[in-house]
């Protein structure tokens, strides 16, 4: 299935379930975002067109959705939470105290910010805020930290096995936390030929 990375990350997310006592539940009910460049021509578009399967629901604090969602896991007894989306640079920073709160607590909540292009045609690009000591680095290093697992995709074959082990943390009884993956804006917009598996409904007991 030809897909964007945006859409193929969302659909993966809207097939996600947990189970406890027999009873089974979205993961992931929603995404909370707010768009900039670095992530409304990615993932803001597969959110518009999968709105069914994931919901988007505006945020108007980056540090706020994520602290939202924590409390929405909490509530929940870590058996689902809300993705959290935002743009490049500031955008993203914002999101780091939540993080760190997340993993403190061991609350599980999954953070898609936007990132520098990984084809680098231009540098720097508004707010991306890159290390000038090297081009490999962007803000969103700052979430490692205070992440239970982080990655950055920077090709879409990347993409499956970085959900997958983002599914493992996030749904990890007893090591669970903030989960960050960084998704380059140029790579969330790359078509790529999906296998159907990768869209299965899953059940996490």
């Amino acid at each position: 299935m030809r897909l964007t990375v945006g859409q193929a990350l969302v659909r993966f997310l809207a097939a996600q379930w947990s189970e406890r006592d027999g009873e089974e539940r979205r993961f992931f009910p929603g995404c909370f975002g707010i768009f900039g460049h670095g992530n409304v021509a990615g993932i803001g578009q597969a959110l518009l067109e999968y709105g069914e399967e994931m919901p988007y629901y505006m945020a108007r604090n980056e540090q706020a959705m994520v602290h939202t969602a924590s409390g929405f896991a909490r509530m929940n007894d870590r058996l689902s939470t809300f993705a959290c989306t935002t743009s490049i640079g500031p955008g993203a920073t914002n999101m780091v105290t939540g993080a760190a709160l997340a993993t403190v607590n061991r609350l599980p909540v999954l953070l898609l910010p936007g990132d520098v292009f990984a084809t680098r045609p231009a540098n720097p690009v508004l707010q991306e805020l890159e290390d000038a000591r090297s081009y490999d680095v962007s803000v969103n290093d700052c979430f490692k930290p205070v992440s239970k697992y982080w990655d950055r995709i920077n090709r879409p074959e990347q993409l499956p096995s970085a959900l997958m082990a983002a599914m493992r943390v996030l749904t990890g009884p007893a090591e669970t936390g903030a989960v960050t993956l960084a998704l380059p804006q140029d790579v969330q917009a790359e078509a790529y030929d999906w296998p159907d598996e990768l869209f299965a409904r899953r059940v996490w007991r």
